[in-house]
Parts: C-alpha cells; structure tokens; sequence
C-alpha cells in the first residue's frame, strides 16, 4: 500500500464522503476515487460501502482504520527523526487532552516547551472524558493524551503523573458564604451544582466531594459552567487556577476541608515517539518517572 492510498483512505472515513475529503484534501475527486480504487484492489475487497449521500466503512475499512493512522504516524516519526539528524529543528506534536487540563497545566507546559522549541508545529484536540482521550491515543489518532491519572486506560499506557492540582469551591457573588474561610463535606453537602455530564472530570471531582449533589444544571459545553454559577445558577468546584479566573470576575472562591487534590497524566503508547513528543515527555517528566 501506498502512503497517499492510506492517507486518502483516512480523510474519507473522517469526512464520511468522498466529495469531503476531496475539498479538505484540495485534489481532484476523480483522483481520490482512482486511488481508493486501487487501494481495495490491492486488499481484495471494498473498505467502504458507497452511499446515496457520503460512505460508510465496511468490516474491512473498520479493521484498517487504526493500521493505517499508525502506519501514517510512524512515517511522520521517521521524517521528523532524519530533521533532527539533519539539524532541521521542526516536527510535529499531536495531544488530546481533557479540557480542564489543556487549560491547566498544558497550555504553560506548551508554553515552556515553544520556547525551546519554536519551529515545532503543535496540534491540541479536545476530549471531556478521559476514556475518549486514551482511546485517541490507543488508536494512533494523536500521539499524547493528558487526562485524570484515575481515567479508565491510563495505566494500561506509558505516562508519568503530573503534579497535584488544588480543587476548589466556586460559589455565585451572593452565595452567603462570602466570609467563610473553607468549606467542608457537610456544608458541600447543601449546594445544588453546575457540572458537567457523568465521566467528565468536573462531574467525578463533584461526585467525589459530594455523595448524591444535588445538581441544578448539567451542561456539555465547559465554557458555561463559570456564567452559569455567576448568573446564580449553582456552584462548582475548579481546580486552582480556573477558580481564581472565576473569583476576578465576582465569583466567591473557598478552599477545601479536607483539602482536595487532583492529579493528571500525561501517556503514550510504548513504542517509538517522534522526536518532538519524545522531547515534551523527556521535559515533563525530567523529575518523575514515567510508569507502566
């Protein structure tokens, strides 16, 4: 098989049509269809089922799938390993994390690693639950995946734990808790909430904290959940650095009793990483020990 063969064969499975993959692509149909001809003759049998509106992947196609992304990123792997051999500081480092870590502590991680390395090309994908983020990575879709250290599928996969990160209360301007110094499990207790669905890591830091909360609304989209607890909506708890965003636009921020922290992974499949990823993973974990 050809790498352009794979690669076409990939861009028409996300897409879900041939007329998609072509535009995103930026060829000529005709040529996309000629290869993804050639493609199944070469496999002796049809890796998708041609639709009316779009295609959808066959038993075959389904069973390339993952192949196919593994073969295309260890090319990539291989082109970025002769760079550096050749002196060409570039590559490309892929990571799907979940959202509450992408925003801490990724994007400062990222930060620290661009200035080293600024000619590196860095794609961040978003995942709410830690299970889709290792199965991205299981599935060769992106090369590094950050998500809760408990994550169903994290200690099947290389990682190293990242440091703890404080968890607190969020409450509404007018809560009445204004003048409280912590908040404990029984005053926890008495909150209704703003959470994300079950399987997030804002929803398993509540149910952790709380048996049973009482939740007011329960939405898909992260960004809402810090309005909705200033419009009055219910309370939330954050880790350190979100909830401090949130208490610089009026919302009242306690700590803990007990204190609550959470911890994050970084993880990888075993096996080659390119030289960017393998670069990132040397620098996080330069003072802990990746485990298995």
């Amino acid at each position: 098989m050809e790498r352009r063969e794979l690669e076409y064969f990939l861009a028409i499975a996300e897409s879900g049509s041939f007329t998609g993959a072509a535009q995103a692509l930026r060829i000529a149909q005709p040529s996309l269809s000629h290869a993804i001809g050639s493609l199944e003759q070469r496999l002796g049998g049809k890796v998708f089922h041609r639709l009316p509106h779009g295609v959808a992947l066959t038993p075959a196609g389904e069973a390339l799938v993952e192949p196919a992304r593994q073969v295309m990123r260890d090319l990539s792997t291989a082109a970025d390993s002769v760079r550096r051999v050749l002196g060409l500081d570039a590559g490309r480092l892929d990571i799907v994390a979940q959202t509450t870590l992408a925003v801490d502590p990724l994007a400062d991680l990222l930060g620290a690693f661009l200035r080293t390395r600024p000619n590196v090309e860095v794609r961040v994908s978003d995942h709410e639950l830690g299970s889709g983020a290792t199965s991205a990575v299981r599935s060769g879709e992106s090369e590094l995946g950050m998500a809760d250290s408990a994550a169903d599928g994290v200690a099947e996969l290389e990682h190293v734990v990242l440091e703890g990160r404080e968890i607190l209360a969020v409450l509404p301007p007018k809560s009445g808790f204004a003048e409280r110094e912590r908040l404990g499990r029984a005053e926890l207790a008495e909150l209704t909430w703003v959470t994300t669905p079950r399987g997030t890591a804002t929803r398993e830091v509540i149910e952790d904290a709380v048996a049973g909360p009482r939740v007011a609304v329960e939405t898909a989209h992260q960004a809402m959940v810090v309005p909705l607890v200033l419009a009055g909506a219910g309370a939330t708890l954050l880790p350190r650095s979100l909830a401090r965003e949130a208490e610089g636009s009026g919302a009242v921020v306690l700590p803990l009793r007990p204190r609550v922290v959470r911890r994050g992974a970084l993880f990888w499949r075993r096996g080659p990483l390119s030289p960017a990823a393998a670069e990132f993973v040397r620098m996080i974990s330069s003072t802990k020990r990746p485990r298995r």
